[in-house]
């Protein structure tokens, strides 16, 4: 009889913490949830302004086609590791 209780008391000692578990999982896919919704929205603010640089420093340019070129290959390059930086954070 001893033994059972003993068990009954672990049992509910396990479904007590299996419930505060899943309260905690929820809680974190909700965390992460947010954070994603944050990151995308980071994503889209970062896009604009990006677009709105290429458009200020191109309309502040010469005529020079070789210096435009240059320009938007170093913006690529900034492009491509702030992509990089946001796809580690993601990860």
């Amino acid at each position: 009889m001893e033994a059972l209780d003993q068990l009954t008391k672990k049992l509910d000692t396990l479904l007590k913490k299996h419930a505060a578990l899943e309260m905690e999982n929820k809680r974190l896919r909700e965390t992460v949830a947010a954070q994603e919704k944050s990151v995308a929205k980071l994503n889209e603010k970062l896009a604009s302004l990006e677009q709105g640089m290429v458009s200020v420093h191109l309309g502040k340019t010469t005529d020079n086609e070789g210096e435009k070129e240059n320009m938007r290959q170093q913006l690529d390059n900034v492009i491509m590791e702030i992509d990089k930086i946001l796809n580690t954070l993601n990860d």
